[in-house]
This record gives C-alpha cells, structure tokens and sequence, in this order.
C-alpha cells in the first residue's frame, strides 16, 4: 500500500537521506523536517506490532503526501535486504532511528533488542562502506547515564548499564566508533532525554498519562511520584537530529530539554483540564529515578539549543490527544 502511495517525483535536493524507522515517532518528524529543509527522504521502516500499528500508519501516511518521501518496508534485522536498497539509491547520508526501545521491554525480550540496536546498526555500516555513503547518525540513549551525576555530560563513563536497552545502545555507539576509525565513516552519536509530542509513542508516560487521563481509567505510577526527567520537545529533537549530518568526525552529543527535570502528571492534567486517578505501585529497579542533560556541547559543535520548553509542548501534546479522540479511543493503552 504504501510503496505504490510514494511513489518519488525528481527535484533539486540538498541531500538523499535513508532514515530507518521512519514510522516511528522521532523517525516520522525528522523525515518530515528533512523534506521541508530540502533534502529527499527514503525511508525504511518494518512496521513491527511493538505497538499498535495504525499510529505508525497513521504518521506514514502524513508522510507519503510529500513527493520527496519514497517508502520500503524492510526490516534493518536482515541484512540482504538492505543490499538492493543500496545498491540503487546513492544516498549522502543515513539517519539510524530504527530501534527497540524502552526499558522494561528490554528485560522481557532483550534477544529482539540485541538484533535491532546492535546488528541492525552493523548491517547498515557494513553496507555504508560497501557502497561509499559518508556519513552516519545513530540515535542513543540518556539510559546510559543511570547512576551517574547529574546532569549528565558527554564524558561520562557509561560503561556498567542496567538494563538491556542501554546495554544494546552502548554496543551501537562502539560498533559505530568502530567502523568510523577503520572506515572513515563520519559519526554523530546522539543521546535522546525523554522525546515527547504529537503522535507519541504509547509505551511512554506522555501517551499513556495522557490518554488514561483523558478516558478516565486510572494511571499507574512507579515509585513515590517523585521521579523527574528531562522532557525534549519532538520538534527540537528532530532538528538536532539533521543538524548533526555535518561532518564530525566522531562525536557523541545529547540532545535534551535543557530545563530542570520535572514531573508530567500534574502538567497534563492542566493540559488536559481533567484530574488523575493514580494507581500507585512499586519503583521498579531498571528505571531511572531523575536524568538531566547537560546540552554545552550541543550549542558547540551543533549549533542547537531546543526552543519548546516543557509546558507548552504538553499542551500542544494534549491538544493532539484531544483533536485525535474519535480514533485514538480503540488505541490499546499501556501500563506506563
């Protein structure tokens, strides 16, 4: 269906960019902020049931309504897949956004994470130097920084994860170094703080908080509530996200809200102009209790400071939700 809706119409770009998991949430924006900047996008995505497919369709078929945007299903597990993709496209640069993500998942199946995270980001290096593309940007993760000192900063050691996400995030950045020191690949490695908007993922408090709130049906909290993150607008992200395809050699950069860790409850509540019905359980051991980003290097190397603080990006967030209902109503939603 979706091969035949994107069909690619010639026009003069500034580059052509392969984003994986372009269904995904952060991947949707940045294939949208691309084509809107100038470049061409291919997009692959393998549409997995992670979660209920008709969002990552939903975030599809907004895409596909750009000319720039061509569309395959192709899973970045398997390797030979990629081969023809390659082999046709010439692509300048690729934007590595297909993951497995979440944390408490991970501990219930880290196999599929392992192939995902890791091999899938050996699969499409591999296959970079086959075919000369330059440049790679991987997304990672604030996972990495649990138990260290806040905020978090790009020189920290984050050699002992815990849990198997990060830890298949971490192999991703090394597999990465790797290839850049014996290939030459220029890499930017990003590591994402708490990404929220529009069309989120329902894994995460923000989709989840937000719809159990909206339906009235009781919002699970881990811990005492006084958990806190560092909330990253989808927008901002995106746009840190294109602005590390210059080239850097090899670098590693977080990309998050910059503002005082906080907790979301109360602010989507006010959102939304509804109260929570809190069903309060245990904290569980693999979750971050706070995370901050330290974004210095950010500014430096990338010239990106984010422009959405938290507040109003939950309310355009809840606004979403609120325009969304009718269809958004038959959207399982999780215990998050």
């Amino acid at each position: 269906m979706f091969k035949d809706l994107c069909a690619n119409k010639s026009k003069k770009i500034i580059m052509h960019l392969l984003v994986t998991g372009c269904a995904g949430f952060i991947g949707a924006k940045v294939a949208e902020i691309a084509i809107q900047e100038g470049h061409r996008v291919t997009g692959v995505d393998n549409l997995n049931d992670y979660y209920d497919v008709r969002l990552k369709r939903h975030r599809l078929e907004a895409l596909c309504e750009y000319p720039e945007f061509s569309f395959h299903e192709i899973d970045i597990e398997r390797g030979k897949d990629l081969d023809d993709l390659f082999a046709s496209k010439g692509f300048d640069a690729v934007i590595n956004l297909a993951a497995r993500a979440g944390v408490r998942a991970s501990i219930e199946d880290p196999h599929v994470y392992m192939r995902t995270n890791t091999v899938g980001t050996l699969n499409l290096l591999e296959r970079m130097v086959r075919h000369e593309v330059p440049k790679f940007v991987l997304a990672s993760t604030s996972s990495l920084y649990a138990g260290l000192p806040m905020p978090f900063d790009e020189n920290a050691l984050v050699t002992r994860p815990i849990s198997p996400y990060a830890a298949t995030k971490l192999a991703a950045e090394a597999t990465a170094h790797v290839w850049h020191h014996l290939h030459g690949i220029d890499v930017t490695v990003l590591r994402y703080f708490t990404v929220f908007g529009p069309a989120g993922r329902p894994d995460m408090a923000p989709f989840g908080f937000c719809e159990r709130i909206r339906r009235g049906l009781p919002v699970v909290l881990f811990g005492d509530g006084t958990q806190t993150r560092d909330f990253t607008y989808i927008d901002d992200i995106a746009r840190g996200t294109l602005a590390a395809l210059r080239p850097l050699g090899y670098e590693v950069v977080n990309l998050g809200g910059g503002n005082q860790p906080m907790s979301i409850l109360e602010m989507i509540e006010d959102a939304l102009g509804k109260k929570a019905v809190v069903d309060q359980r245990p904290f569980l051991a693999a979750d971050m209790r706070h995370t901050a980003a330290a974004i210095d290097k950010a500014e430096k190397v990338l010239g990106w400071t984010p422009s959405v603080n938290p507040r109003d990006g939950f309310q355009r967030t809840a606004a979403w939700h609120l325009e969304n209902a009718p269809w958004l109503d038959s959207i399982p939603t999780y215990q998050v």
